[in-house]
């Protein structure tokens, strides 16, 4: 294995915690809920939006056999 495989695959209590202040830095303690709050609300939508194609094309699956 190279060194930079290496280094990539050992994530320690250290890399998390600079990680974390790094993010505190930029965005501030009230901006992280708002956030976060937003990245959830679009994965709930990117499964409901996958969960209705899924859907659909059964649908159309069920149909077709008629």
């Amino acid at each position: 294995m190279n060194s930079l495989t290496i280094f990539l695959g050992m994530i320690g209590p250290w890399q998390i915690a600079i990680v974390v202040a790094l993010v505190l830095l930029m965005f501030g303690g009230k901006k992280i809920p708002e956030l976060m709050k937003g990245l959830g609300t679009g994965i709930k939508e990117f499964k409901d939006a996958t969960k209705s194609d899924d859907d659909d094309s059964e649908n159309n699956k069920v149909e077709e056999k008629k």
